[in-house]
């Protein structure tokens, strides 16, 4: 079974013992009931990760860091998923499931059909819970790279944030080209619009600046499936499997 993964934000040297941070130990102490003596591992999000044991109790709670593995598991295809601003529920299995399929920044956008709407105050609330999701899916699934995470007001401010990469598709049910007709080399970015989709000036406004319209098949997706599908058509395409092969 492997050990138990977790995130600290600290520098982390091998052959030291450090204190852990309150949720990280709540979480190892509380949550999973790790008793002292125990597997674990530590990653900081700068690469690699530290391979140690649990030391201490709930009053003092510490780790042992024993060795460094420089192991990296991120995808040779960097992936940007623009996704527009949905409900809570949807948009967090979103952010989750774009960290475990390799995605290396995710930007979340208002968009002109969003349902839902998010003032300042609210906004930075949820940036700061979807940022401790993704924490949270590195992980789980092994990464040790933590993707960016972002939020813009409108579709259009988080276009123009995006790097200008060769590979930028805006996925539409009617476009004519599918996404598979040009796989990517190095970089890509697709954005998934809100449940009633984009509104015809975010498409124009995304064509403009270089964003070409794909479709997945012949079947209309969900806003929550459509992202995460093309995430994981793109790893199959040119990203992680197409590298094992």
């Amino acid at each position: 079974m492997a050990a138990p993964r977790f995130f600290v934000d600290q520098p982390l040297v091998a052959g030291t013992t450090i204190c852990l941070p309150d949720e990280v130990a709540h979480h190892a102490l509380r949550v999973l009931r790790l008793r002292r003596g125990e597997a674990i591992v530590l990653f900081n999000g700068r690469g690699g990760e530290y391979r140690g044991a649990l030391l201490g109790d709930v009053d003092a709670p510490a780790a042992r860091i024993d060795a460094f593995d420089p192991v990296e598991r991120e995808s040779p295809l960097e992936l940007t998923l623009v996704q527009a601003l949905v409900a809570a529920d949807k948009l967090d299995w979103i952010v989750e499931k774009a960290v475990e399929l390799g995605a290396a920044r995710i930007v979340v956008a208002a968009s002109e059909r969003s349902v839902v709407r998010l003032d300042g105050a609210r906004a930075e609330r949820r940036l700061r819970h979807w940022r401790a999701l993704a924490l949270a899916a590195c992980a789980q699934c092994g990464r040790n790279r933590v993707p960016s995470v972002a939020y813009f007001a409108s579709m259009s401010a988080a276009l123009d944030a995006v790097e200008p990469v060769p590979s930028r598709w805006l996925l539409l049910p009617t476009a004519a080209q599918p996404l598979a007709a040009a796989p990517p080399t190095g970089r890509a970015t697709v954005a998934v619009g809100p449940e009633g989709g984009f509104s015809d000036a975010e498409v124009r406004y995304a064509e403009c600046i270089g964003f070409a319209p794909a479709r997945l098949g012949s079947r209309i997706l969900r806003t929550e499936t459509a992202g995460i599908a093309a995430l994981a058509a793109l790893q199959a395409l040119a990203g992680d499997l197409a590298a094992a092969r």
